[in-house]
């Protein structure tokens, strides 16, 4: 959902095809309120016929020919393989390398400089960092890299790594095998696109073992009523994610991820999203950027 629960930067739109079928307004309630409940997303009105465009092929393969139906498979399948197929459509993962690029200027320069003095005061080594809505995996990848340049020989004595997590499993599918198409890859300095990958094919580059092993790719659903991780994190990136959520559903999960900070640790999110002036949690440190403040 970047992403981010997704990195969506777009959510239903332009379907491919063209709906025949017809879908009721309780049968769009129930399923906006279960998009809503499961997934965060908030689907105006607006949405309607674009989520029928979305959906009606994939309830044909299936032998469904209503949306009741389609709301009962989705409410009885216990393995909720088939919501993972419901958030695959109706959300669109757009990124690439780089993006917003001053946010990876400001973790290179400032941030993770920061964080790793903080913690060798301590004679610590674990350095935690979290992409919350990792999308294909251009983010996890495009940190660990810089996380590499900065470290440089010493890297390996850190317990470091990053966890990449995302509700798509189309999206982590991508991010596993580690190949783009070039254009993609294009915005990363010519210095990290020599070093940490290779050529895989016209017009394709893979990110090289080295990197692709220091991921930890989860499926994670943000809307999960607490968070399941034994330790804070230093850093946590979760960037075009809450633009979907309404605002109490962004409250909350800020709230969480505030208890999943450790002191001291920053937050990024998305240039087109904000925490608000009224929250409390984290400091402002400049657009899109915040920090827990220290104990």
């Amino acid at each position: 959902m970047d992403t981010n629960t997704m990195d969506t930067n777009t959510v239903l739109q332009n379907p491919q095809h063209n709906s025949t079928l017809s879908i009721s307004d309780q049968e769009f309630s129930q399923l906006r309120n279960l998009i809503h409940e499961r997934f965060g997303i908030n689907l105006t009105d607006q949405k309607r016929s674009l989520l029928v465009g979305r959906l009606q092929k994939l309830m044909r393969s299936l032998g469904l020919s209503t949306f009741s139906a389609y709301f009962d498979y989705l409410v009885s399948d216990k393995t909720e393989k088939s919501l993972g197929e419901l958030v695959d459509l109706i959300s669109t993962n757009h990124t690439y390398f780089n993006r917003e690029k001053d946010h990876f200027d400001y973790f290179s320069e400032m941030a993770l400089p920061s964080v790793i003095a903080g913690l060798r005061q301590q004679n610590r080594k674990d350095l935690r960092i979290w992409c919350a809505g990792c999308s294909s995996g251009e983010e996890p990848y495009t940190l660990l890299m810089l996380m590499m340049e900065y470290l440089g020989a010493d890297y390996h004595k850190w317990d470091a790594g990053i966890l990449a997590t995302d509700i798509s499993d189309r999206a982590l599918s991508v991010a596993r095998q580690g190949v783009y198409a070039t254009d993609r890859v294009m915005q990363l300095p010519e210095n990290l696109r020599r070093k940490y990958f290779t050529q895989a094919g016209p017009d394709k580059m893979a990110v090289i073992d080295k990197v692709k092993k220091e991921t930890t790719f989860r499926r994670f659903n943000l809307m999960n009523a607490s968070f399941p991780f034994k330790n804070p994190f230093q850093i946590i990136f979760c960037r075009n994610v809450m633009i979907y959520f309404d605002q109490p559903t962004r409250e909350a999960l800020v709230k969480r991820f505030h208890q999943s900070t450790e002191p001291g640790g920053y937050f990024f999110i998305g240039h087109s999203e904000t925490l608000g002036r009224t929250q409390s949690l984290y400091n402002y440190i400049k657009p899109a950027l915040y920090q827990k403040g220290a104990l």
